[in-house]
């Protein structure tokens, strides 16, 4: 078996992405001697900051719900006050098909399931016929049981609960590529039927919005690595690990590289095709590799645009029907006054589109949407490839464990068996289990 922690052969964690982070403040918190490796210069992986001029923004904006427990607890762990670094609304979902509004649902002030009942009941730009179903489809979400071998699609759910096109547009598509950034017709339904039941079957708190007020890196990263510090674990940037060193009783050291680092248990808290190329030589993680290789991969792409600091939402966020836009945050909420941030998530038309004519698509759509808005003065595109696993039904037949066949290798990350999408939540709650995996062996 490896050695247990010391100075000598600590804990190394691979990655300092959220998943990565979240192992290393767990294992701090119970003494245990951590290094933490990461290849680039910034701690953060696919949510952290980026500068772009005298502009600061996120490279895909992101959006926290109440349900995201492992990550508020993380939060706080490491002495944040969540009520300074969150503007929190209640449940609020505002739908536009150009210059129309399409759907608006607000969440009332009471306990759950009601806040739900309360929300749907009174939503406009549903028929009173489409309301009904989607009640009767809440109702029946508590029992609603889809094993992994009978996976299907969130589409064929929704047709089989008898949803109508119209819910299926305005409601339910919105919410699934939101969530699992997979096509409804592919996407998991035991995944979207989780992410329902986490955040809409709970506390009324679970399906508060939470709106980021600082830019991602000083939301998480930054005060993760005070924590780390004050924990003398080590923190080391711009190391990238080539190589895992194994032997018959487990992981010995990685690669960094000329220079080999012992350890006693190896975290790979990298994204699921890095954490392929460490494991693929090595004859026991065969298998773990093949499996990692069809969890396959979905972009997410961001547009920021600034327009007059006077230019607003009517909230912090709007979902759009119909185009390539799918949802604007304002980032008044940042003190970034007029600039605001269009997602498309998932596979799209978009993806073959030179910047510049996506960039022209967008704010011609958000020009028809909002015709007293001026031009906007700049903008950025940011296109992240392989910003999440494809959330596909059946994938949870191939996501791994914490655990793999080599004693004291550990994987943690959004991929791994968590039964939750690629969200920040998933990467926390991954990076926890597997510290307390290995303290459980210690």
């Amino acid at each position: 078996m490896p050695e247990q922690p010391s100075a000598e052969y600590p804990v190394v964690i691979v990655g300092g992405g959220w998943a990565g982070l979240a192992t290393a403040v767990e294992l701090c918190a119970h003494q245990v001697p951590v290094i933490l490796l990461e290849s680039a210069r910034q701690l953060g992986g696919r949510a952290r900051s980026i500068r772009s001029g005298d502009m600061i923004v996120d490279n895909g904006q992101h959006l926290v719900i109440g349900a995201y427990r492992s990550l508020l607890s993380l939060m706080e762990q490491v002495g944040i006050d969540l009520q300074q670094v969150f503007l929190r609304l209640p449940l609020t979902l505002r739908l536009f098909q150009g210059n129309k509004p399409s759907l608006y649902l607000k969440a009332p002030c009471l306990p759950a399931p009601w806040h739900l009942l309360g929300a749907i009941v009174f939503a406009t730009g549903l028929s009173p016929g489409d309301r009904l179903k989607a009640l009767r489809f809440g109702r029946k979400l508590s029992t609603l049981r889809i094993t992994s071998n009978g996976d299907i699609s969130v589409q064929a759910l929704l047709h089989s609960e008898t949803q109508s096109p119209a819910i299926i547009s305005r409601l339910w598509e919105p919410l699934c590529i939101a969530t699992l950034n997979t096509p409804v017709a592919e996407a998991s339904a035991r995944i979207f039927v989780r992410v329902l039941k986490e955040t809409f079957l709970g506390l009324r708190k679970h399906s508060d919005l939470l709106i980021p007020k600082k830019e991602l890196s000083d939301l998480l990263p930054r005060p993760c690595a005070e924590y780390l510090e004050l924990n003398k674990a080590r923190v080391e940037m711009g190391q990238r690990v080539t190589d895992l060193s194994i032997n018959d009783s487990g992981v010995q050291a990685v690669s960094v590289r000329r220079r080999t680092i012992n350890a006693s248990h190896v975290v790979l808290a990298t994204p699921h095709v890095i954490s392929r190329r460490l494991m693929s030589r090595h004859k026991l993680l065969q298998e773990v590799s093949a499996n990692l290789a069809g969890l396959g991969n979905e972009p997410i792409t961001t547009l920021y645009l600034q327009y007059t600091p006077k230019t607003r939402l009517s909230g912090p966020v709007l979902g759009f029907e119909g185009g390539l836009s799918q949802w604007v945050f304002d980032r008044r909420v940042c003190n970034q006054p007029g600039l605001m941030a269009i997602v498309i998530s998932a596979r799209g038309n978009h993806e073959n589109m030179p910047d510049d004519e996506l960039t022209d698509r967008v704010a011609a759509e958000l020009a028809v949407s909002f015709p007293d808005w001026p031009a906007h003065t700049r903008s950025l595109l940011i296109r992240e490839k392989r910003a999440t696993f494809c959330s596909r039904a059946g994938v949870d037949r191939i996501r791994p464990a914490n655990s793999t066949p080599v004693p004291g290798l550990w994987l943690a990350g959004d991929y791994t068996a968590t039964g939750l999408p690629a969200t920040l939540e998933s990467a926390v709650r991954s990076g926890v289990k597997s510290a307390q995996a290995i303290l459980a062996t210690l």
